[in-house]
């Protein structure tokens, strides 16, 4: 049996070497989601950048065209007399060569009246319409003269804008690129130290086993953490409270049933070897009865320690009352010494389960009768919320009351005594929240033992 754990402790030592961390899934995560939303954003970025170069580009454009209409319009007119329509009017060259900018001038019927010098008027070939538009490698620029019947074509390389446009991406691309590694190792340190928590609370959980159920302290841990914790301690506690109620009960079997065990056993062995006799048959039947009512005793305190389906419900104690005496009234020396007293006039409710409740005032009852020497016993509900059953028997000293109602105490001669009997209603009054309260003698009375079960009442 002992190889069984060992082996699941390999298998899972297995698992965890086998299987990725936390810290590397989250970190890998990120990444994935962080590069995924960097990448949108550079998409996003490209758009942004080509749409605001190409308007710069096309603002100046506009403007240089209307600026650059008026001059050639002058030197069209100035240099009319001398042009023929054969030789289209070549403009001059600007004094810098990065100041050239490409342009043709036409009339109507898209004739062109001026060019600047080259070849590549040749991209002019669009339709005379105002507004841009692209032609191969270009891009072309008309304007319409307000008052004259011409036309002026602005042409501007594409290949300036997508330089422009490639320089500013590489200059927001390269630095977030060069960053990427960075952010990863950042993303995987703060990973690991936020994931300390919970590394060390897994190894808090590893540290527990069967011999040790202690609560797992709860430092300042995340509020997601907290709350394992507390689940874990509130599991550790069922835990250890199931085992304690399983020791117990093969303790309290042990302790309980060696001596009815024993006298049965021996008493048949007599019969067997002596002849059946109905002394040693009745004998023999005595001890079982003790070794039955033990056994009650010992499943009705299992299940008080254990707190199994207790119930929370309003019980009308009058109501308990009545139906616990009416059990023991059916039998003729009960009917003759116990006595139901009521005494508040308005119904005490209290809050608890009703069965076990019944299980703690049956004993109370079973222990004064047996114990109250033949005398009257009283059993009473008062107010507020509380039971009380009361014999006038030989009592207990105040020192004996002190421990009576721990397991296997018994002030008496005899081997059936109050220790079992009360330490099932002290543990079934300690999961109600109520008190169990003994006095020896009852108030106002010479001699005798009282026990009150004092409850919560019900809101």
């Amino acid at each position: 049996m002992a190889a069984i754990p060992e082996a699941r402790r390999a298998n899972s030592a297995g698992r965890s070497a086998k299987s990725e961390s936390l810290a590397g899934h989250l970190t890998r995560t990120l990444i994935i989601w962080v590069g995924g939303v960097w990448l949108l954003s550079v998409m996003g970025v490209v758009w942004y950048v080509d749409r605001e170069i190409n308007n710069n580009f096309d603002n100046e454009l506009a403007e240089i065209s209307h600026r650059l209409f008026d001059f050639a319009a002058r030197d069209l007119d100035r240099e009319s007399q001398a042009r023929t329509a054969s030789q289209p009017l070549v403009a001059s060259d600007p004094l810098f060569s990065e100041d050239l900018v490409l342009f043709v001038v036409k009339d109507a019927d898209g004739r062109v009246l001026m060019h600047t010098a080259g070849d590549e008027h040749r991209a002019f070939e669009v339709p005379l319409k105002p507004g841009f538009v692209n032609n191969g490698a270009w891009r072309i620029y008309t304007v319409q003269h307000p008052t004259r019947p011409l036309y002026l074509q602005v042409a501007d390389p594409l290949d300036e804008r997508r330089e422009a446009v490639n320089s500013t991406l590489l200059g927001l691309i390269i630095p977030l690129a060069a960053g990427l590694p960075l952010l990863a190792l950042v993303l995987r340190n703060i990973a690991r130290k936020e994931l300390r928590a919970l590394q060390w609370l897994a190894g808090q959980i590893a540290e527990r086993s069967g011999s040790d159920l202690r609560p797992i302290p709860l430092p300042a841990l995340p509020q997601e953490l907290q709350s394992v914790g507390d689940d874990v301690n509130r599991l550790l506690e069922r835990l250890s409270q199931a085992l304690d109620v399983e020791r117990a009960l093969a303790a309290n079997a042990a302790h309980e049933m060696r001596t009815p065990l024993a006298s049965a056993r021996l008493r048949l062995q007599t019969a067997l070897d002596h002849g059946l006799h109905r002394s040693d048959v009745e004998a023999a039947l005595a001890a079982l009865r003790t070794l039955s009512h033990r056994t009650e005793k010992l499943l009705q305190l299992s299940r008080a320690e254990s707190g199994a389906s207790l119930s929370r419900q309003p019980v009308d104690l009058a109501t308990l009352a009545g139906l616990v005496a009416q059990e023991f009234w059916r039998e003729d020396e009960a009917r003759a010494r116990l006595d139901l007293r009521i005494t508040p006039t308005e119904p005490q409710l209290a809050l608890g389960d009703v069965d076990a409740l019944a299980i703690a005032l049956r004993n109370l009852v079973e222990n004064a009768l047996h114990y109250g020497c033949g005398q009257p016993v009283v059993l009473e509900v008062m107010a507020p919320c509380t039971l009380a059953v009361r014999d006038f028997g030989a009592g207990v000293s105040p020192q004996q009351l002190q421990t009576l109602h721990q397991r296997h105490v018994r002030h008496s001669a005899e081997r059936a005594g109050y220790g079992l009997g009360l330490s099932i209603v002290h543990t079934i009054v300690d999961k109600h929240d109520g008190r169990l309260e003994l006095y020896s003698p009852p108030p106002g009375a010479r001699s005798g033992l009282e026990a009150r079960i004092v409850l919560r009442p019900a809101a």
